[in-house]
Formats: C-alpha cells, structure tokens, sequence
C-alpha cells in the first residue's frame, strides 16, 4: 500500500512514504487498471457540516439556516475507499446517501487561520459521502451514532491538487448523486451557505486541522435511502466519481470465538 500519483498518461507514479511537502518518487509505475485505489487519505478525523444548503434544509424540515456552521465528526473508522461496501446496520432501513465535496488539509494543517490564510491550508479536493442512518440522526438527537458507523464515510477516488490548472474552481463545481443509475442529487457548491475559506477559518479555531485531515462541506437537497444490492455514484465536477456498493453489515466480533 503506497501513495502515487496519477500522469496525465494514465500511469500511476509510486511516492515514497506520504504525500505532504517535498515528493519524492520511487521509480515505478503502474498501469491505472493495474492498481487497486483505497481511500486517498486516512484522517485523523473527519469534519463534518450540517445544513449548509438551503434546499437541504427545506427538504428536511429542520427549521433555519444555522447562522454559524455546524459541526459534527466522523471518527476515522468510518472511512472506506472506492469501491467497497457501505454497510448498512443490522435493522437499519432509512440509510440515507450524502454526496459532498471534501477538503483535504496539507502539510502546515490549520489552526486560528483566517479566510484568505486557507488556500495555504489546503492540500487539495476529493469527493466525500456523508452516509447517515436518518432515524438514529432523529431519535439521538445528536449525530454521532447515526453517522459514525463502520463504512460510512467513503472518499475518494483521489485527491485532486490543482483545480484551477483544469480551469476549475472549487468554489462553483457540480456536485451529483446517482443510485443504481437513477438521478438523486444534484447542486453547486457555489450554493454553500458557507463557502470553503469560511468553513476551514471557522474550524481551526474551534480544534487544530492536522496534514490529511478531511473537511466534508456539506450535501445539497435530494438525499434519499439506499439498501443492500445497490450501487451509489457520487460526482463532482474534476474530481471524477466515487462509486461503492451497499451490502449488509457483518456481524463478526474481535472478540473471536467461545471461550
């Protein structure tokens, strides 16, 4: 398991050890088909917002816009890769998909910076999907359990560092949801109610956001169930498309066998 990164010939160039500040290359390459692609990043903790669309709000029905953002963490168990299965709990029927775009913190991490110091903080961009049980997210009345599962926070399938050289900028891309092929989400993050720089300002005064650590900046409005057997297709413009399978959570324990 190693970093790389992808050539505009579609090979993959193998780094040594991890992303941040100076890269150095290994040497090899690898065919894109020919490499299997995890989660780009293994955050120390993910950084959730709520209600930061309007039309996601009103959809809800979970009152006013909140007039600072709010907060909620995933823990880093939570995150798979593309590819591997969203498992839903066992019980559970009202699993609920989230498509967003997630900020990636790099090397200098961010701690009391303000708006126009973010750029400096950010690493670069990648698709998120704020998996959340939404009848637990309802009787708890908070949000831990409901979005903290195993597997319910997918990223990937990798992390883009320079949208602005393909003529894009993170502060209006589409962002879209599709499940088995059918049209759910659909927004711009130009919709945010708070914008990126506003958001990472506000975090790091809040907890210190260290190199790899994840900001998911919100969903827009047609959030809706998903079941085991079906596919979900999370897209943002530049980022490609994060795609994961939904199965049945296993029950299998740490604990071993009968002692």
């Amino acid at each position: 398991m190693s970093f790389g990164v992808l050539d505009g010939d579609g090979q993959v160039a193998q780094i040594e050890g991890h992303p941040f500040g100076q890269i150095s290359f290994t040497g090899a390459r690898y065919a894109q088909a020919d490499v299997r692609l995890l989660s780009p990043i293994l955050p120390s903790k993910v950084v959730c917002v709520g209600k930061n669309y309007a039309a996601h709000i009103a959809e809800m029905n979970t009152g006013d816009a909140p007039p600072e953002p709010l907060l909620f963490l995933k823990p880093s168990t939570s995150v798979i890769g593309p590819g591997d299965a969203i498992r839903i709990p066992p019980g559970s029927t009202n699993v609920h998909h989230e498509v967003e775009l997630a900020v990636v913190i790099g090397a200098r991490g961010a701690r009391n910076v303000t708006p126009e110091q973010v750029p400096a903080s950010i690493f670069g961009y990648t698709i998120g999907n704020d998996v959340t049980e939404r009848d637990m997210q309802k009787g708890d009345g908070q949000w831990t359990r409901a979005k903290g599962f195993d597997s319910f926070c997918p990223i990937g399938p990798w992390i883009e560092t320079d949208l602005g050289g393909v003529g894009l900028d993170p502060a209006d891309l589409a962002v879209s949801c599709t499940v088995d092929g059918e049209p759910r989400q659909q927004g711009r993050t130009s919709q945010l109610i708070f914008d990126v720089p506003t958001l990472i300002s506000y975090i790091s005064r809040v907890m210190t956001l260290l190199p790899g650590d994840v900001v998911l900046t919100g969903t827009p409005s047609g959030v809706g169930p998903i079941r085991p057997g079906q596919r979900v297709e999370c897209t943002v413009e530049g980022l490609g498309t994060l795609a994961n399978s939904v199965a049945a959570a296993d029950a299998v324990s740490t604990a071993g066998g009968a002692r």
